[in-house]
């Protein structure tokens, strides 16, 4: 059978969850039918609903913007668009006022430091004070639902890329993201998920039939996505993960890094499912533009084994062992959230180290995380 999103299952049923009320619409460019319909005009069309507002998250409504978003109108609907990636990141009481209910639609990727999921808990965090209701169309993690990896943040860090304390992979759709949010923060918001239909967890995105659609401008194939939470993590220090090249998130390098070295070392260690290969290129934007940098092409060739948060470890792990004092090493920090992992890092731990360091807290997450899924 072939998988339905939320909003295709939303509209099967004749929109009954919306009927009769003021909705307002957080989505963008991802917000899609399976026939490529957007959620937008889908909404906007339904009978007996009444759309009165839109909402951007980061990259904007059209997902074309790489930097601060402003308030707009949607030049198809004539609709006001608020920014939820601008001077506040979340829906003011002004913009709610009026509304019974707001939709969630955009798909993420499986990644806790993607900035999508912060945008959802911040909706639900004001539809409670609002008290309006919060519904999720649904849509498939495009990297599965099975994989759950790398260290729980730190308790303490609540920022926009690292919105709850869950691991670097995490394994949900954004519906049961919403529903742990809701549950775990003791938020309250009355919440409803649409869920997906025919999706199972084993299922990553070219297996489901829907066509791809880059979430954000860096994000632009299924491989990317696959590799961002472990190389994702690499680009707060001081090496290019590819951004200004045709394969962000498939390459790494920086002007000191030997890329045969480098390759040479990480192919040793056997990962399963990767290879490494030595490349030069020069990034046309973000770091190092116009820079020649040497470095490695992270190469799959077995997805079902490979591990992309321990492959990021390992990048890490070899950057600090072959260039002691030229990686910043420090500001790997931002995205990881763990400090007992930087500093064993820094120390020269191994990955096997790292990886007993977090298992305990891997485990009890997973418990939580088993209250709040959806599909088998």
């Amino acid at each position: 059978m072939e998988t339905l999103t939320g909003i295709d299952v939303l509209e099967r049923d004749n929109f009954k969850p919306l009927a009769g009320q003021r909705i307002g619409l957080i989505t963008n460019h991802t917000g899609l039918t399976r026939d490529l319909r957007t959620t937008i005009d889908v909404l906007h069309a339904a009978p007996k609903v009444q759309l009165k507002a839109l909402f951007g998250p980061e990259h904007g409504i059209r997902g074309e913007v790489d930097a601060k978003v402003e308030d707009s109108t949607d030049r198809r609907t004539g609709l006001p668009v608020y920014s939820l990636y601008g001077d506040t990141m979340r829906p003011k009481p002004e913009q709610l006022k009026g509304l019974d209910a707001l939709v969630y639609d955009i798909q993420d990727i499986g990644c806790r430091f993607y900035t999508y999921p912060a945008t959802l808990g911040n909706a639900l965090e004001e539809c409670a004070k609002a008290s309006i209701h919060l519904i999720v169309l649904d849509r498939p993690n495009p990297i599965g639902g099975i994989a759950v990896e790398g260290p729980v943040s730190d308790p303490e860090v609540h920022q926009f890329v690292c919105w709850h304390p869950i691991p670097v992979r995490h394994g949900m759709t954004i519906g049961e993201l919403a529903r742990l949010y809701n549950s775990e923060r003791k938020i309250g918001a009355g919440l409803q998920v649409i869920p997906c239909s025919s999706w199972k967890r084993t299922q990553l995105w070219d297996e489901t039939g829907l066509y791809w659609t880059n979430p954000s401008p860096n994000m632009r194939s299924l491989t990317e996505a696959i590799l961002y939470p472990g190389i994702g993590l690499l680009e707060t220090t001081n090496i290019s993960v590819g951004r200004g090249t045709d394969t962000p998130f498939e390459v790494i390098g920086a002007p000191w890094i030997d890329g045969r070295s480098l390759a040479q070392h990480l192919n040793s260690v056997g990962l399963p499912g990767v290879r490494f290969v030595p490349i030069r290129f020069k990034p046309k934007s973000s770091v190092f533009v116009g820079v020649d940098c040497s470095g490695i092409n992270i190469s799959i060739t077995n997805r079902s084994n490979f591990k992309s948060v321990q492959c990021g470890f390992h990048i890490a792990v070899a950057l600090q062992k072959l260039y002691p004092g030229k990686w910043q090493v420090e500001k790997y920090i931002r995205l990881l959230e763990k400090k007992e992992i930087l500093s064993k890092l820094a120390a020269g731990a191994t990955v096997g180290e790292l990886e007993k360091t977090y298992a305990a807290g891997l485990r009890e997450f997973a418990a939580i995380r088993q209250k709040y899924l959806i599909y088998p």
